[in-house]
């Protein structure tokens, strides 16, 4: 997982930290990693694209060094993200959310899409289901029951990653997330995985007005991809792609694989007669 030799800078606005590379005053790509993620773990991607824009990832509030949410609900996450861009006065935005992230930004799209250029959803959902289902709950279980009994996170790490990845993951990039995954606290990790539950935007999805592309994971189990597949034939335009041999974790596991994918739709936004277009 080498990255260019790019310089990645780190950086804190109004209680959210950030790591970031590339000009200033460039076009904004902004990362938003999942409940088990950090900023860093899309240091590989903002060296990537650090020629062409401000590449931007941050610590969603109660991570690394950004501050808890009173309460965390995708809703609140939204918007302390729309927040953070105001403050960070990003032009032409580009959000790539993966996973919560990319719920987050669904959120964005439908409630203040204005200043955006497009959106990518890697790897997301547009709904978790009702609060009391029996899948919900199971999957809650899973997440927390190791935890209710006494295990840390830390602990936890190893086995929770190599469930998410495919065959083909690059270890270094698995090292990552199982590092990333180990330093998440408790309290956030319990808050973030809770705040999944009810979360359903599936009718917002035909009122997406920017160009989208739709990223799947060939062995992803929790974002299948024949689901999100479903799920881009509802957005206008949207463009979908299926990396093969790769579990939840695309930008980590399989990052040139992820890069291309990301390069290809980014370099079809200027091209003439693309959604960018109209």
């Amino acid at each position: 997982m080498r990255v260019a030799a790019v310089t990645v800078t780190s950086g804190r606005s109004a209680g959210i930290a950030y790591r970031e590379a590339g000009p200033p005053d460039a076009p904004a790509l902004v990362f938003l990693h999942g409940i088990g993620g950090a900023a860093r773990l899309w240091d590989h991607q903002l060296a990537a694209f650090a020629g062409e824009f401000r590449a931007v990832a941050w610590d969603m509030p109660g991570y690394g060094g950004s501050a808890p949410l009173d309460a965390v609900t995708i809703a609140g996450l939204a918007e302390a993200l729309a927040g953070f861009l105001d403050r960070l006065a990003l032009r032409a935005t580009v959000l790539v959310g993966h996973s919560i992230g990319g719920m987050i930004v669904q959120q964005i799209l439908a409630r203040r899409p204005e200043g955006l250029r497009a959106a990518v959803l890697a790897q997301t959902s547009a709904a978790f289901g009702r609060p009391d289902g029996a899948w919900q709950q199971a999957f809650i279980a899973a997440r927390l029951g190791p935890l209710d009994a006494g295990a840390s996170l830390p602990e936890l790490a190893d086995g929770i990653v190599a469930e998410l990845v495919g065959p083909a993951a690059d270890p270094e990039g698995v090292a990552l997330a199982r590092a990333c995954m180990a330093a998440v606290p408790e309290g956030t990790y319990r808050a973030t995985v809770r705040a999944l539950l009810g979360f359903d935007l599936r009718a917002a999805l035909p009122g997406i007005a920017v160009p989208t592309l739709v990223l799947a994971g060939s062995h992803d189990t929790n974002a299948p991809a024949a689901v999100m597949e479903r799920m881009a034939q509802r957005i206008p335009g949207a463009a979908y792609a299926c990396l093969p041999g790769t579990g939840h974790l695309a930008n980590a596991e399989q990052p040139a694989a992820f890069d291309a994918a990301l390069r290809g739709f980014l370099s079809d936004l200027d091209r003439p007669g693309s959604a960018a277009d109209g």
